[in-house]
């Protein structure tokens, strides 16, 4: 077994933790509480992670707006909360068990509610205006949605997490409402191809990621496919090791939240493994990103220590 990463620079006092390390070999790899098997790749890696904020509950749901503001969900904790461009938090709005989210071009922030079964809108002051969906999509029940996305005409897809029989729902902005996908063990977070062709969906308890091609919005051709399985924790246990929350890059590669790893997986546009991050934080739930240029990609990171608490939400900076 060989140990990474041989450089390692941590600032206690700011809590940002920088790291750079050069990966060439093939067998297994260790890093900080995340095992890897049967990998082979070479790849130089540099990064930091900074500590906005502690908090008692577990996050999730994190988003940006125009004015560089950064938000995240508390789930049981029951509000949204906000991280303004100076770096000052506050609670931004109170939900029942808010989720996954996303902010409109207009300011408007919607949210998966898993307690209510509903997607839920509030306004860009953070005022509750009603829900969008509530019990049924398409006729079908809707159990716990989970994460939600917007295409680039601003229909809606979401995730509804069961167990063996988990959904991808889309509701498109005339009123259409479709069954996507089903029998996905754990829908979880979910992405988007840039040209919209493809639809990518973590399957948490199968520790993997399907990818489903769509003829038409909200319409899929065929069945999802595997795109990629994951690396598995040194335990066994299925719950350490699920992937959460997606993001895709201006490369076309797939940045994967991996609860239980403590890492964010990154995926080239083929479903290989570039590199792992270890993120510092055990339930690693969702990312986004805040920049994504030639020189830097910085995503927030949500998630937490346990459930229901304390959670964290960090900032990553992977330097290219």
């Amino acid at each position: 077994m060989l140990y990474a990463p041989d450089h390692l620079r941590i600032s206690f006092k700011s809590e940002t933790y920088t790291f750079s390390h050069l990966v060439s070999w093939a067998g297994e790899l260790h890093l900080p509480r995340l095992f890897l098997q049967n990998l082979s790749f070479k790849i130089m890696v540099s990064f930091s992670v900074t500590k906005l904020l502690d908090l008692p509950f577990y996050t999730e749901g994190p988003a940006t707006d125009v004015e560089g503001n950064y938000y995240f969900t508390g789930l049981t904790g029951g509000f949204i909360g906000k991280v303004d461009a100076n770096g000052i938090y506050s609670k931004w709005a109170d939900g029942t068990c808010p989720n996954g989210q996303v902010v409109l071009p207009n300011g408007e922030h919607w949210f998966c509610d898993s307690r209510l079964a509903s997607i839920s809108c509030y306004n860009s002051a953070g005022n509750f205006k009603g829900h969008l969906l509530s019990g049924k999509c398409a006729g079908v029940g809707i159990g716990a949605p989970n994460d939600l996305i917007l295409d680039e005409n601003q229909n809606l897809y979401f995730t509804d997490s069961i167990r063996t029989e988990g959904k991808v729902f889309f509701k498109g902005t005339d009123g259409t409402e479709r069954l996507v996908a089903t029998n996905i063990d754990y829908a979880n977070g979910l992405v988007l191809s840039k040209d919209e062709r493809y639809l990518f969906v973590a399957e948490s308890y199968q520790n993997r990621i399907l990818v489903m091609e769509l003829k038409e919005p909200g319409i899929a051709k065929g069945k999802a496919e595997v795109f990629a399985e994951l690396p598995r924790h040194s335990s066994g246990n299925r719950t350490d090791n699920l992937p959460d929350g997606l993001a895709l890059d201006h490369q076309g590669n797939l940045w994967v939240a991996h609860y239980g790893m403590q890492a964010v997986q990154v995926l080239d546009p083929g479903g290989e493994l570039l590199f792992s991050i270890d993120t510092t934080l055990p339930l690693t739930s969702n990312i986004c990103f805040v920049e994504d240029n030639a020189s830097v990609r910085k995503l927030l990171i949500t998630g937490g220590y346990g459930e229901p608490g304390p959670g964290a939400v960090l900032l990553l900076n992977v330097y290219n």
